[in-house]
């Protein structure tokens, strides 16, 4: 399935282009409904459809030539025309999925084709009309159309058209598995006047030898088309200027006047668009994708993208004053380039990166430096600070600025790597040391990607990034409307409001306070599109003052301006725009000049100027804006009215640091969210320098594996395709990465030897703080602390060694740089150190005794996950369609081009449409010679097909032009040379080109009625002799023979490709039916018999095939080989279906393979069933002891579950046998059971000891009482008292009560004080009082 079917919409249409659609569709339905009305109701053998290319018969629609479906609606293959004019187009409804349409135009040679594309509408970067100059795809490429194609605006009558001039004009249109769109309408004519000289001239004869028109205008116009007005109102003749009739046809303004009619007044406080007059003719400087910078009065423009580099200038500059281009050459320097960077020091211009053409499409990181007073070139070999990762981009920025120091660095911005994918990183070159180091930046997290556009405003030293190309959340990749603003000097990123009109490949300038951004492609490739324009002509202005978008007026230049790929730069306050691409590639000047400050002058019109300028007033005069004014007052500002944003708005800020340095208006809230600033938070944050933010965070923002396998932090998810941050996996709950150690602080308070026991507990140690980003993180998490109103001053791993060393707890030495002691510090009686932060942060001593508040442990990382795969290959390495597309790769392989690319990156990767057909498989045919058949041959659009002279449809495929093959002078050339000796004419060889020849019989056969195949020889079949016989295989086509199947008489019929052999007999395997199946006991010899299953006696057999690969069994072999010569043998046989049985037996084989002869038992025929017994003495097993039984089991049908078995038994049973072994068997059982018995014994007896010993020992350890009694007796019980003398005198034994929960009052004899307890005496008149106490 193609990697972007899964998007396709099944009922889709573009509602920007209804109007064309209803007019095709309507003329479509008039057009059946006066076929319906003429012909009155369907006859027996019409069609229930009109046909719309074809005709009916028989009921179905009979399509011509290049025309295909269930109504001939939809274009497919070739076609050629050769009327003087025409049209062409893909049919009266939507295109179909993978449409390949090809038209030649045909004219005579040198002839003026014209073709004008009055609808188009197909979905953009994906579905392509390409437009070649010539019969072939190696002749001249002049136009790719691709998206909508209508009018700007509706002033503007201008419908595309392209020339050629070659007498021919090959169009071929390419789409994809996803959006269908309403197509194309496209009329052509040869040797007519452009336009038809936009009703403003008359069409009459050339010069030329071809006989071509021109255009001969009217007065007041001008052009190729007569498309151009000049000398408006006579230029305001005499008081404003007048017109030069004579020269150049153009107004030439007097002193305080400007403008194409000398209308405006200068200075003026209202903008406009218009053309300069170019000389020379610039036609041959077309080009898109390039760079340029001004220079004085020169814009340098060097590099960019051409479809044919033949004539191409590298470096060119253009005259700003007088309107001039120039050639630069050199004799050495950088390959052509395009995607690249030019940022201009002093006289040296310094060009970066860029995709190079050519060289398979590479993307460089070659840094080239071009001076422009030697114009000559060096290629700087820089040094990368800090093995940093250098990124190879494309699509990027770049901007030369000085740093606060007044260093000179060169900031690289984004762009787009083939290895790492989108870049976020801001690359900086250093001029002075020739260095690279990648920066690290603060403030909001932003995501770098393709195309994007960037300003430099100096006064305040940032720069302005607005839209691009970049990934999106959950995998997806899109355009943006983003904008974002560096500060250089702090190296801080903010969020800026968006535009809310995403693009890329546009272009941005910065003129008076304003941001100008001007065309870029605007199409959005979503499940929903809508096929909007590739190309635009928005011209928008970010007022950097307010923070606001306007949109302007579009430039009203009387033909469409829209294009993407330009480059623009500013000069004296005006914006000139070169080149760009819209379905052409455009080699024009567009220039605005904006509104002048001066031109105000009052202090409300100055303050209130716009949009597209901010001026102020300063001094009794307006001026532009400065953003770095020190005397302004915030009265000075006129900015509407704003409020914070939603808390919608701020949801998607997915962090700290982005949510709070954006100028929305948001907050950050203890629970991880980002909300607006108006709502209420119990505990937020505001400024992004209080973010708790740490590098592992930036995970998220790497799109590939590359790019997030350099990143310890970070592991890539292969599954879903994402960079997940790993602190969890590498330090472990509670723990933080930070550098290459995992960092954990604790708020409670304890000395040091406790904390260091507290550390190696978590199997780590007192932290050595030896890093400056480890001191940041403990300082960000004391700084958390403080806002919970807890003041931390944690022990770090710094000890006292001797008398004048410290040292780390990693024995390290301590170098009091990132750290330093306090004022007074150290002190003599401490020896371990805390961190302490006051007015600043510094190291204090205390005793190693001493507590304080907090401590730091820090333990190694673990090893990442071990079960991470290594990231594959990245697709711009791998050079072959197979590498390329072979597994889940998420590749794309151009043919044309023989590049691989990833497929979130196609549209980047070929923004201009250079791929004709992108394959995620199906790599059988690379070149022309690989296809073997003339309708395979010319399903490729470089290919032709040559017949050889026997006229039966053989021949050969080869690259090739509609007057014949062609080939490479050589192997460095791309051209392409018509070598007509591939195909000789003279030799009877018939070149084919636009439509096969009617007899394709693959050289097998002649032809009957030019097209009938009358007998197919050499063992052929089908209509057209492509197939091989039954019982043959081979490739038939293009004179392929066939062979005969080669299976060792196990099979009738084999692979009609490969020849595999469809074995009928189970057991017998092998591409020529040549083993046997010996891993399921099947033996024998297939080369001289058969394969056997070897049955067991006494064991029963079910085989049952019923699985899809047991279709082709019609057989299956056994064999049996009696246990014991004095037993009958006995056999049955059954099966769910009927088969044929034959039975034989022998006594001589080995392996199954029968050595001597044969001898039938039985043969029987459509059965079920069947038994028999084989007798012992019948067939001597005594005196054979090798005989073997065979059976053969044949034509059944497909499913069958078979039984079968062999036995021998005794008739009379051995009784003295049998009691025997059932009394031993009994026997055996009874002494189990008694063993069984006797540890079950033991086992309780061992138990109930246990349990004994355990009540004991509870027993003993409850509490006891002691209970001293003394009588207190009269007179009469003195008696009684030397009794119990003795018992007196001694204590009591102690007294056991448990302590029941019952009775939870008997607890109290346990209590430390007890009451006194009165207990009467039975024996005496007086009363004994007993006191106890436990």
């Amino acid at each position: 399935m193609s990697f972007r079917t899964e998007m396709k919409s099944s009922s889709f249409s573009a509602g920007v282009f209804q109007d064309g659609l209803w007019l095709r569709r309507g003329l479509w339905t008039l057009f059946c409904c006066r076929l319906f009305l003429c012909t009155g109701a369907l006859l027996p053998g019409t069609c229930e459809q009109r046909c719309f290319s074809g005709s009916c018969v028989n009921g179905t629609c009979l399509c011509d030539h290049g025309w295909v479906g269930d109504q001939c609606q939809h274009c497919q293959g070739r076609s050629r025309l050769t009327e003087p004019s025409g049209s062409l187009t893909d049919g009266p409804v939507n295109y179909k999925d993978k449409t390949k349409c090809t038209w030649l135009i045909e004219g005579y040679p040198e002839a003026v084709l014209r073709l004008r594309f009055n609808h188009y509408a197909t979905e953009c970067g994906w579905d392509h009309m390409y437009v070649f100059d010539g019969d072939s795809i190696y002749a001249p490429l002049v136009a790719v159309f691709s998206g909508l194609v209508v009018p700007e605006t509706e002033g503007n009558r201008t419908v595309p058209e392209v020339v050629t001039t070659s007498g021919f004009a090959l169009l071929h249109f390419f789409s994809d598995a996803a959006y269908n769109l309403t197509g194309f309408d496209v009329v052509y004519s040869i040797n007519s006047c452009p336009n038809n000289c936009s009703a403003h001239g008359r069409c009459v004869a050339g010069d030329s030898k071809s006989s071509s028109v021109r255009c001969e205008c009217d007065v007041y116009w001008k052009g190729e088309a007569c498309d151009f007005p000049y000398c408006w109102n006579n230029c305001g003749s005499p008081d404003r200027g007048y017109c030069d009739l004579t020269g150049e046809k153009l107004c030439i303004c007097n002193n305080s006047w400007q403008g194409p009619d000398c209308s405006i007044p200068d200075p003026s406080d209202e903008p406009y668009w218009f053309l300069p007059n170019i000389r020379p003719d610039a036609r041959s400087l077309v080009r898109t994708s390039h760079k340029a910078v001004v220079q004085g009065e020169l814009m340098w423009v060097i590099g960019g993208y051409n479809f044919n580099y033949n004539s191409f200038q590298m470096v060119i500059n253009y005259n700003l004053e007088n309107n001039s281009w120039d050639m630069v050459t050199s004799d050495s320097g950088p390959v052509q380039r395009y995607g690249h960077t030019l940022a201009l020091y002093q006289d040296d211009i310094y060009m970066f990166g860029g995709k190079l053409e050519g060289i398979s499409g590479n993307v460089t990181d070659e840094l080239w430096v071009f001076n422009t007073q030697s114009r000559s070139w060096i290629l700087r070999t820089p040094t990368v600070v800090a093995l940093a990762q250098l990124y190879a981009v494309e699509g990027h920025t770049a901007h030369i600025v000085e740093m606060s120091h007044g260093e000179p660095v060169m900031i690289v911005l984004f762009g787009y790597s083939p290895i790492y994918s989108y870049v976020s990183h801001i690359q900086q070159y250093s001029l002075r040391t020739n260095s690279w180091l990648i920066v690290e930046t603060r403030g909001a997290r932003v995501q770098g990607g393709y195309g994007h556009s960037s300003v430099y405003d100096g006064s305040s030293h940032s720069l302005y990034v607005h839209g691009g190309y970049k990934a999106l959340s959950f995998n997806k990749y899109g355009l943006v409307d983003h904008l974002y603003c560096y500060d250089v000097h702090t190296r801080t990123w903010f969020i800026l409001k968006e535009s809310g009109l995403a693009r890329y490949l546009h272009s941005a300038v910065l003129i008076s306070g304003a941001v100008l951004v001007f065309g870029g492609n605007t199409h959005n490739d979503t499940s929903i599109s809508s096929g909007a324009k590739c190309f635009s002509s928005d011209f928008l202005s970010y007022d950097i003052a307010c923070d606001e978008w306007t949109v302007l007026p579009k430039p009203d230049l009387y033909h469409d301006v829209s294009r993407f790929g330009h480059t623009a730069v500013v000069s004296n306050r005006s914006m000139y725009v070169f080149g760009g691409f819209s379905s052409v590639i455009h080699s024009d000047m567009l220039v605005y000049k904006s509104a002048s400050c001066e031109a105000f002058t009052e202090q409300q019109l100055c303050q209130h100027a716009g949009p597209g300028i901010r001026c102020e007033w300063v001094r009794g005069e307006c001026v532009p804006w400065d953003s770095h004014r020190a005397d302004r007052k915030p009265s000075d500002i006129f900015c509407p009215d704003r409020s914070n944003a939603t808390d919608e708005q701020c949801l998607h800020y997915s962090n700290c640091p982005t949510c709070t340095a954006n100028t929305k208006g948001c907050q950050w809230c203890e629970d991880k969210t980002c909300i607006s600033a108006s709502s209420s938070c119990t505990q937020s944050v505001q400024n992004f320098t209080e973010c708790r933010f740490r590098s592992e965070q930036t995970c998220n923002e790497l799109t590939n594996c590359r790019s997030c396998s350099i990143n310890i932090h970070c592991q890539w998810e292969p599954q879903m395709q994402e960079c997940h941050a790993m602190p969890g996996q590498l330090c472990g709950e509670g723990w933080s990465l930070v550098d290459a150690a995992c960092l954990r602080l604790n708020p409670s308070r304890d000395s040091y030897d406790n904390a260091q026991h507290y550390c190696k507990n978590l199997n780590g140690n007192i932290a050595s703080l030896t890093s400056a980003n480890q001191l940041d993180f403990i300082l960000e998490e004391m700084q958390r602390y403080s806002f919970e109103k807890q003041k931390l001053s944690p022990w770090v791993g710094l000890r006292k060694i001797n008398i004048s060393y410290w040292g780390w707890e990693d024995l390290s030495p301590f170098t009091n740089s990132t750290l330093h002691w306090l004022q007074g510090e150290p002190s003599d009686s401490g020896f371990c150190v805390h961190l302490e932060k006051a007015e600043v942060v510094g190291l204090r001593s205390k005793p190693c005794t001493a507590k304080t508040d907090g401590l730091v442990c820090e333990k190694p990382i673990a090893s990442p996950n071990p079960s991470a795969l290594p990231c594959t290959m990245p697709c711009s390495l791998r050079s072959t369609c197979d590498d390329c597309t072979s597994q889940a790769t998420g590749c794309v392989w151009c043919s044309n081009t023989e590049r691989c690319v990833d497929s979130n990156a196609y549209v980047v990767s070929f923004p201009y449409g250079q791929c004709l057909e992108w394959k995620t498989g199906d790599c059988r045919f690379q070149n022309c010679s690989g296809l073997q058949s003339c309708a395979e041959c010319l399903e490729q659009l470089a290919c032709g097909w040559c017949g050889d002279p026997s006229m039966t449809g053989q021949g050969r495929c080869v690259e090739g032009s509609y007057r014949g093959p062609v080939k490479r002078p050589n192997k460095q050339s791309h051209e392409m040379m018509l070598d007509a000796s591939l195909c000789p004419r003279e030799r009877g060889y018939d070149w084919v080109f636009i439509q096969c020849p009617a007899c394709q019989c693959n050289g097998h056969s002649t032809c009957v009625n030019t097209s009938v195949c009358e007998q197919c020889m050499n063992f052929t079949t089908g209509p057209h002799c492509q197939s091989c016989l039954p019982g043959y295989y081979g490739d038939p086509t293009n004179g392929g023979k066939c062979q005969a199947c080669r299976c060792n008489g196990h099979s009738n019929s084999c692979h009609a490709a490969s020849g595999k052999c469809y074995c009928t007999t189970k057991g017998v395997k092998g591409d020529q039916c040549q083993l046997c199946d010996s891993m399921n006991r099947y033996l024998g010899n297939p080369l001289r018999g058969t394969c056997y299953y070897n049955l067991l006696i006494d064991y029963h057999f079910t085989f049952s095939l019923l699985q899809e690969d047991d279709q082709q069994y019609t057989a299956i072999n056994f064999m049996a080989s009696p246990d014991q010569s004095s037993k009958n043998l006995e056999m049955f046989i059954n099966a769910s279906h009927s088969f044929s049985l034959n039975i034989t037996w022998s006594i001589g084989s080995t392996a199954g393979t029968v050595l001597s002869e044969e001898f039938s038992i039985v043969s029987k025929s459509n059965i079920k069933d069947f038994q028999n017994t084989f007798s012992c003495e019948g067939f001597s097993f005594r005196a054979n002891p090798n005989i073997t039984f065979y059976i053969y089991v044949s034509n059944f049908s497909w499913p069958i579950k078979i039984q079968i078995s062999f036995s021998q038994h005794s008739s009379v049973m051995d009784l003295i046998q049998f009691f025997v072994t059932f009394f031993s068997c009994f026997l055996s059982l009874l002494l189990v059971a008694a063993v069984i018995w006797k540890i079950k014994q033991t086992f309780w007896a061992s138990r109930r000891r246990e349990e004994l010993t355990r009540e004991r020992r509870q027993m003993a350890s409850r509490p006891f009482a002691s209970v001293p009694v003394s009588l207190e007796v009269t007179e009469e019980g003195k008696e009684e008292e030397e009794l119990l003398k003795d018992q007196v005198e001694t204590l009591p034994s102690p007294i056991v009560i448990e302590r029941s929960p019952e009775c939870p009052h008997l607890a109290s004899l346990a209590s430390p004080q007890p009451a006194p307890l009165l207990i009467p005496h039975s024996r005496s008149q007086g009363t004994s009082k007993i006191r106890a106490w436990a």
